[in-house]
C-alpha cells in the first residue's frame, strides 16, 4: 500500500513527543511530582508514574504499531484531558497554543485509531 510509509512517518512524528516526555518524567519523578502538586493534582507521585507510563508506553506502541488503535484512543483522551487540565489559561498565549496543539494531536490519534497503523507495523504483521 502506497500510504504505509506516510502512515509510518505520521506514527513516528506523533510518538516522539510522548516517548521523550514519558522518559523525562520517569527520570525526574520527584521534580515532576512537585510540579503536579503545585498544579493541585491528586496523589502527585502516583499521578506522575501513571502519566509517565501512559506517555512512554503509549508513544512506543504508536511508534512500532502495536495495539495501535487502543493506544491511539488512550493518547487521544490523554491529550484532551491534559489540554483542559494543564493548558486552559487562555490569557497566556503559550497555554492557548499548547491547548490547541493537544487538540490537534488528539485529532491525529483519532485518525490513527480509525484507520490503523498501516502495513509497516506490528499490528499488520500479527494480522
Amino acid at each position: 500500500m502506497q500510504q504505509s510509509p506516510i502512515v509510518l512517518v505520521g506514527r513516528i512524528l506523533l510518538s516522539i513527543i510522548f516517548i521523550l516526555a514519558g522518559f523525562g518524567k520517569i527520570t525526574a519523578l520527584g521534580g515532576t511530582a512537585g510540579y503536579f502538586a503545585s498544579m493541585g493534582l491528586p496523589a502527585p507521585m502516583i499521578t506522575t508514574v501513571v502519566v509517565a507510563l501512559v506517555e512512554l508506553l503509549g508513544g512506543i506502541a504508536i511508534l512500532v504499531g502495536f495495539q495501535t488503535r487502543i493506544a491511539a484512543y488512550i493518547l487521544a483522551l490523554f491529550c484532551v484531558a491534559t489540554a483542559f487540565i494543564a493548558h486552559f489559561n487562555f490569557a497566556d498565549q503559550m497555554q492557548l497554543i499548547n491547548f490547541q496543539k493537544n487538540l490537534a494531536m488528539a485529532g491525529g490519534f483519532l485518525v490513527l485509531a480509525a484507520f490503523g497503523a498501516g502495513s509497516l507495523s506490528i499490528d499488520a504483521r500479527r494480522a
